[in-house]
């Protein structure tokens, strides 16, 4: 019912800036509630929370990426956007756009329904 395709990753210097895209699309009849975040996974680590908005505007952050990222949305385009300022080396992972069907979602990768391929964000020193 849902397939989500990122786009935007790529290579920067530190210091540098970054924005990812999420695009929902979906068959069926459409949700009023939903939750739409990112997580990112590093090589050799296990994945993490980065930010979430619900349809309600709510947004979430990981406090590694606070006052430095940015989520926002667009539900008539069904797209969910990621901005990446200020980008240090330990930013470095793919990240992973992610779609739940509910409100309050949060930082646990378990209450996310649908998941992207994922899209890489390399940050050089």
């Amino acid at each position: 019912q849902v397939q989500l395709t990122e786009s935007g990753g790529g290579l920067v210097q530190a210091g540098g800036s970054l924005r990812l895209s999420c695009v929902a699309f979906e068959s069926g009849w459409s949700y009023s509630r939903y939750t739409m975040g990112w997580f990112r996974q590093a090589p050799g680590k296990e994945r993490t929370f980065v930010a979430s908005i619900e349809s309600g505007g709510r947004t979430l952050y990981a406090d590694s990426v606070k006052g430095r990222f940015t989520i926002s949305g667009d539900n008539a385009k069904k797209t969910v956007y990621l901005q990446m300022d200020n980008l240090k080396p330990d930013d470095t992972a793919v990240y992973y756009c992610v779609k739940d069907f509910n409100r309050h979602r949060g930082s646990n990768p378990d209450n996310y329904e649908h998941w992207g391929q994922g899209t890489q964000v390399t940050v050089s020193s």
